[in-house]
């Protein structure tokens, strides 16, 4: 949906390439469906421009959509009559804040989501996440109000390839769609997934503006006092602010900009279980 999104445009790819395998060799469900959307926003992804680039509005933020409204609220219209009767969804996702994350599901609490089932998809998390006045206009919100079990699928890429992450994510699908009865395939690996409240994640600030350096990758089990991240001094080159791990636990995401400003989170960590 967004023109930086080269990882998650990649991962599509890989499933359509899988997936018509799939077909040659018969190991399809037949009366099944599965329809794939690689893009809809090839003309930001062409001047590699992350919102549209005539408004500089988000797809991703105008859902249901509007037949009749700008450019944006009809391409989300569009896409959302051609996916909003399938039973099952999924998106490739990236965060609204740059960085990279421990792959994992995402659902929106509606009271439609369905934790259970996003743990086939074999990721190490799936995140429940209560819905602010915003995200009642993403894909997400709106397919699981219009009775879709809808799944966002993050990994630690977005405007590079990362391969390893992307092969997690194209097995995990397939898995995913094998168990659900679409296909014929089994998944070696995969987790068993801890189900985590967005709520409960514990998020790092800046306490200075300049460059931010980080110490951990996204997936990292952390201890307490293991140093995370510092701050720079962008004219001088000087340490500003370092911060160590307040408690032990996973870093779920790291943003991975070169400059941050003061008060932005920068990491995000997920708590052992007690």
């Amino acid at each position: 949906m967004r023109g930086n999104e080269y990882q998650q445009l990649y991962i599509c790819s890989q499933l359509v390439k899988r997936l018509g395998e799939m077909e040659e060799q018969g190991r399809l469900t037949p009366g099944k469906q599965i329809m794939v959307i690689p893009c809809v926003n090839p003309y930001s992804m062409n001047v590699q421009k992350r919102f549209w680039s005539i408004d500089n509005t988000d797809i991703n933020r105008m859902f249901p959509g509007y037949s009749l409204g700008e450019t944006t609220q009809r391409i989300a219209a569009g896409v959302f009559e051609a996916v909003q009767d399938f039973p099952l969804g999924v998106q490739f996702s990236s965060f609204y804040m740059p960085g990279a994350f421990v792959p994992h599901v995402r659902m929106m609490k509606t009271g439609y989501e369905d934790p259970e089932l996003a743990c086939q998809f074999g990721l190490p998390y799936v995140i429940l996440h209560a819905p602010r006045p915003f995200d009642t206009t993403t894909p997400n919100y709106n397919w699981q109000i219009w009775e879709t079990k809808a799944f966002s699928l993050y990994t630690n890429s977005n405007g590079r390839v990362d391969q390893a992450s992307a092969r997690e994510a194209v097995e995990s699908v397939l898995g995913f769609l094998a168990g659900q009865g679409l296909l014929r395939y089994h998944r070696y690996g995969g987790f068993l997934s801890r189900i985590v409240e967005s709520k409960d994640m514990v998020s790092l600030r800046a306490k200075r503006a300049g460059f931010f350096e980080s110490f951990v990758p996204p997936g990292q089990e952390m201890e307490p006092g293991v140093p995370l991240f510092r701050i720079l001094d962008p004219y001088l080159g000087t340490e500003q602010s370092r911060q160590t791990a307040p408690e032990a636990g996973t870093v779920a995401f790291v943003r991975d900009e070169a400059m941050t400003y003061e008060s932005t989170t920068v990491v995000k960590l997920i708590p052992s279980e007690n």
